[in-house]
């Protein structure tokens, strides 16, 4: 969890659509729109490579600091969508927010420990759960802790345990991870095997 911010320069973007928006990806910008708080939507362009950056260290609810014509605004992104195949930003949401001010997210979950002596096969039910949290306090995840769960456990979005101030706004009795007993290969049943071909050796002879 970090309170600190990454600065980032922006453009007011005047023209778009679509052959507005593929101009700008070649000119290494990402198209955005910033809303929230009653203000009318602002169209704006963000420099890719900073971008990227910044949503490679504080993960997919990155909080921004923008300067937009000379002015300071903190954003959340709200959403980020990608290139299916060439894995490039084709525009973001951004969403104002302001210090001390509570949000609501989805975190990534991830599981950490080892199961019991039993072993089992562990399984990730869901990847992410809804929290409520400060703006600049976010966590970058949620620790799903499997340590020393024998099967059959089931570990709910309610048994975790959140940082300070954050809040569960999932149903507390969603399931997140699960440690199920392992599938044992089929035994030959009574009958078969070198004692079911010995008649049919006879058989043939």
């Amino acid at each position: 969890m970090s309170t600190q911010t990454a600065k980032l320069q922006t453009t007011t973007r005047t023209d778009t659509g679509k052959g507005a928006a593929r101009r700008a990806r070649r000119e290494g910008q990402v198209p955005a729109v910033l809303y929230g708080h009653g203000s009318d939507p602002k169209h704006l362009l963000l420099p890719n490579l900073e971008l990227a950056a910044i949503l490679r260290a504080s993960g997919v609810n990155a909080i921004i600091d923008l300067d937009i014509d000379g002015e300071s605004q903190l954003a959340l992104t709200r959403q980020v969508d990608v290139h299916p195949i060439k894995n490039y930003i084709q525009h973001v949401d951004l969403l104002i927010v302001r210090r001390g001010e509570k949000v609501i997210v989805e975190v990534p979950l991830v599981i950490e420990g080892e199961t019991g002596p039993a072993g089992g096969l562990v399984v990730q039910d869901a990847s992410v759960i809804e929290i409520e949290a400060e703006a600049l306090h976010i966590p970058e995840h949620i620790v799903v802790s499997i340590e020393g769960l024998e099967p059959v456990s089931n570990v709910h979005a309610g048994d975790l345990e959140l940082p300070a101030g954050v809040t569960l706004v999932s149903p507390a009795d969603l399931l997140v991870t699960s440690v199920n007993e392992e599938k044992k290969s089929a035994e030959p049943a009574e009958g078969e095997g070198a004692d079911a071909e010995a008649p049919a050796a006879e058989a043939a002879e």
